[in-house]
């Protein structure tokens, strides 16, 4: 993906309890919301809240708060809606899936494997961009390609989108992680560890990579350009939530497309945003635009629409939900990578019919391509 502040705050991405506890908790939450009248998922409501935490492609989020975009949309709308920056991105995740927000900015594969994987019916009303650059390999010393890293150490954040990434990389080098030692390291450590004799190479996103590579002797030997469209960003909101109440879902898409519109416009207006945000996220204006230069940010309704509709999409999730299978992350009973399903455009489910938890609707995003929001 593509983020940009103090490390710890960026996508900070758990080990295999932390999921283990994520997913409990998500299963609880839908349990209580079942067997309970909490308003947490009622109909009718007005107010609602959802969360974000620092990194290039949700400052958006932020800064639409700032402006007023968000409350101007929701006011017409007739409800309120709370965007509420967190400086945890698992535990921004981990509220969502109990409830606590009724939508949550997070990547494809962490809705899969967190709150999908845990019970919780979640939609990507918004996918709002793909990582093309913010995430890659590094290689400190002789190693020039992918193939240099066979035997050796490669210390990264297990179970992120960084261990995915190595994966994708292996394969394109015709090799498999059988082939190497990963060493799990937070995102918080890994750019000291980095630093040190002992380790050679490292898996890592923005603005990390940015400064790693930059070290001498440092070679990138594979980035997210290599695998457009498979690490994305998302606004994801509870389904039940949304059906109950599209107001919602009208009002956050409005929002999102008209501060992205002005990011985009290439005016005073939009020097000054993109100058706050920048600013929020701990850089400024030159290492905000560096990291918006790989992010492949939707900027347009109609862009973001021509993505979600795209016939590769769930041929990527499937790839996704292989991944999370292979390395345990779609629970203990999990049977295959088939035991979440997945909904996309057009009627199309991968995985168990019967068990769609994650849903990819462009429902909101047409209405604001169409102009009818």
């Amino acid at each position: 993906m593509f983020a940009l502040l103090p490390a710890a705050a960026n996508r900070p991405f758990e080990v295999n309890l932390m999921r283990k506890l994520v997913r409990f908790l998500g299963i609880a939450a839908v349990s209580l919301a079942a067997f309970t009248s909490t308003t947490s998922f009622a109909a009718g409501r007005t107010d609602f809240k959802v969360c974000w935490t620092i990194y290039a492609g949700w400052m958006p989020w932020g800064e639409a708060k700032t402006q007023g975009i968000v409350s101007k949309w929701a006011k017409k709308y007739g409800i309120n809606v709370d965007v509420v920056q967190l400086n945890d991105y698992v535990e921004s995740i981990n509220q969502y899936t109990a409830g606590k927000f009724d939508g949550c900015a997070m990547t494809n594969m962490d809705a899969l494997t967190i709150p999908a994987s845990g019970g919780v019916d979640s939609t990507a009303l918004i996918v709002s961009d793909y990582s093309n650059g913010n995430d890659g390999v590094l290689i400190k010393g002789k190693g020039k390609q992918v193939a240099d890293l066979k035997g050796q150490q490669v210390n990264l954040v297990q179970f992120s989108v960084s261990h995915y990434l190595l994966a994708r990389a292996l394969d394109s080098a015709h090799m498999s992680e059988r082939d190497l030692k990963v060493v799990n390291t937070s995102d918080a450590d890994i750019s000291g560890a980095f630093a040190t004799p002992a380790v050679h190479n490292a898996v890592t996103w923005n603005p990390m990579l940015a400064d790693l590579k930059a070290q001498p002797n440092v070679t990138e030997v594979f980035d997210s350009s290599r695998i457009p469209g498979e690490i994305m960003d998302m606004m994801v909101v509870n389904t039940q939530t949304l059906r109950d109440n599209p107001a919602l879902g009208k009002a956050l898409t409005g929002a999102w497309f008209e501060m992205v519109a002005l990011m985009h416009a290439n005016s005073a207006g939009s020097t000054a945003a993109l100058t706050a945000m920048a600013k929020a996220s701990g850089t400024d204006l030159a290492g905000f635009k560096g990291q918006l230069s790989t992010t492949a940010l939707f900027y347009t309704p109609q862009a973001a629409v021509d993505f979600v509709t795209n016939p590769d999409l769930p041929k990527i999730m499937a790839r996704v939900a292989k991944f999370s299978f292979d390395h345990g992350l779609l629970g203990q009973n999990a049977k295959s990578a088939d035991v979440v399903g997945m909904a996309f455009d057009k009627g199309v489910v991968v995985g168990s019919k019967s068990n769609v938890k994650l849903r990819f609707d462009p429902t909101y995003v047409k209405m604001a391509a169409a102009g009818q929001l």
